[in-house]
């Protein structure tokens, strides 16, 4: 599980304008429509193509738990991808990215100051730069340490230097011991 690339995903989901299809045979449906055969599909969610036919048709309508869970993700990830591209876009270019997070935090400053990690909650817009990186990084496959990184960039520039108008030494923003982290368009 990622939590970063999933919490982003959520995110741009929120922007739906249409649920995406609900039971098995429909998600088989669209998958299949998706992918242009069912051959496709049987090889995406590793069962047969008979199987996939059986779905299509309505003749098998209750997935196991695995299968419901891969069969899910497949369609969301494909679901409205002109609006999954407009919301991306929107956030990247105007109005950035907010991330709701409970986390230990801690930074790198010069000696004397206090740069003791310690639990936090945050709830911070970032700017759409920020929203842009995270997106083009989670799009080229980047996994969770560096959605993590980029992140913590945006907390340490937005949150702990207000925009360069103060603690302007600090170095690195650690962000770990992840608790909750929630993105918002």
């Amino acid at each position: 599980m990622s939590l970063f690339g999933d919490g982003l995903d959520a995110a741009v989901q929120k922007a739906f304008t249409r649920p995406a299809p609900k039971s098995a045979p429909a998600q088989m449906r669209y998958l299949v429509k998706q992918l242009k055969g069912t051959k496709a599909v049987a090889q995406l969610l590793g069962i047969s193509q008979r199987t996939v036919e059986r779905y299509v048709k309505g003749q098998i309508k209750k997935p196991r738990p695995d299968l419901a869970g891969r069969l899910e993700r497949e369609v969301k990830k494909r679901w409205q991808p002109q609006v999954r591209a407009r919301a991306r876009r929107k956030a990247a270019t105007t109005g950035g990215i907010v991330i709701d997070t409970r986390a230990r935090m801690g930074y790198t400053a010069p000696i004397g100051s206090t740069d003791d990690a310690r639990i936090r909650h945050l709830t911070v817009a970032l700017p759409p730069r920020y929203a842009a990186r995270l997106f083009d990084a989670r799009e080229a496959g980047a996994g969770d340490q560096q959605l993590q990184q980029i992140a913590a960039e945006g907390l340490r520039e937005t949150y702990f230097q207000d925009d360069g108008r103060r603690a302007g030494l600090l170095e690195e923003v650690r962000f770990t011991d992840i608790e909750h982290l929630e993105f918002e368009l």
